[in-house]
C-alpha cells in the first residue's frame, strides 16, 4: 500500500514560525513533523510515500529527498503556488497513488497510531481514523456505530486525518479545489466509510500552544 502524506498547507495558525519553516517540517522533540512520519510509514511496511507540495515545497523536498534516508521511498505531487486543499490534493496525486487503495496521512498531526493496521484495509469508500474529541473541536466530525461513519448518533468524534480511501471517489470529481470532508459526505448517507476510534496518543499540532502538547507527548513517548 502507498500513503500520501498532505503537506502543502500553509500553517497560518502557527505564524510567524511556519512564514520560514513548512509546517510539516516544525520540529517536535528535535525531529521534525515530516520525519516522524516517514519513519513510522517505513517501520510500518508501507511501499511508497507521496508528499503533496505548496508552500515552501521546495524545503520539504530537499529534507525528504528521495526517501532513502527514512527507510522509504518518497515522491512529490507539486500543486504550484495554490494549495487545492484536502480533497484537491489527493485527486492530484491519484497518477502517482495508482489504482489500488491508499493510506492518506495529514502531515500536521502527531500520533503513535498503529499504522500498519491500515494496510489490511480495503474499505468500500473510506475508512477513518477517529479520536476523541479535543478541547479546541469540541463539536467533533462524525459519530460512529459498529465500526460505520455516520452523519447521526449519540457521540460525535474527531476526524484524526488518518485513513483509506479508494481512489474512485475522487477521480469523479470535476472541481480542482475541493476539501476532503465534501467527498466524505458524499459516501458517508451510503454506508460506505467505516471507521475505528482510536484512544491513544494524538494532537493536531495547529497552533503554538498544541505543539507544546506535541512536545510532551513526544518525551513521554519516550
Amino acid at each position: 500500500m502507498k500513503a500520501l502524506v498532505l503537506a502543502a498547507g500553509r500553517g497560518e495558525r502557527l505564524r510567524p514560525l511556519t512564514d520560514r519553516v513548512p509546517k510539516p517540517l516544525v520540529p517536535v522533540a528535535g525531529r521534525p513533523l515530516l520525519a516522524w512520519h516517514l519513519h513510522a510509514l517505513a517501520a510500518a511496511g508501507f511501499e511508497e510515500a507521496i508528499i503533496n507540495l505548496s508552500h515552501l515545497g521546495a524545503r520539504i523536498q530537499d529534507f525528504a529527498g528521495d526517501g532513502s534516508a527514512f527507510g522509504i521511498p518518497v515522491r512529490y505531487s507539486d500543486e504550484g503556488e495554490q494549495a487545492l486543499d484536502t480533497g484537491g490534493g489527493i485527486r492530484h496525486a491519484l497518477p502517482l497513488l495508482g489504482e489500488a487503495p491508499f493510506a492518506v496521512i495529514n502531515a500536521d498531526v502527531f500520533s503513535d497510531f498503529p499504522l500498519a493496521s491500515l494496510r489490511a484495509r480495503a474499505p468500500e469508500a473510506a475508512h477513518l481514523v477517529l479520536v476523541d474529541n479535543p478541547p479546541h473541536h469540541p463539536d467533533g466530525d462524525f459519530f460512529l456505530c459498529h465500526d460505520e461513519v455516520r452523519t447521526t448518533g449519540t457521540r460525535r468524534l474527531t476526524f484524526a486525518g488518518i485513513g483509506v480511501y479508494q481512489p474512485r471517489i475522487f477521480a469523479d470529481v470535476s472541481r480542482r479545489i475541493f476539501a476532503l470532508g465534501q467527498v466524505l459526505h458524499a459516501h458517508v448517507p451510503a454506508g460506505a466509510v467505516s471507521g475505528e476510534h482510536y484512544r491513544g496518543m494524538w494532537v493536531d499540532v495547529g497552533t503554538p500552544h498544541r505543539l507544546a502538547e506535541a512536545e510532551t507527548a513526544a518525551q513521554s513517548r519516550g
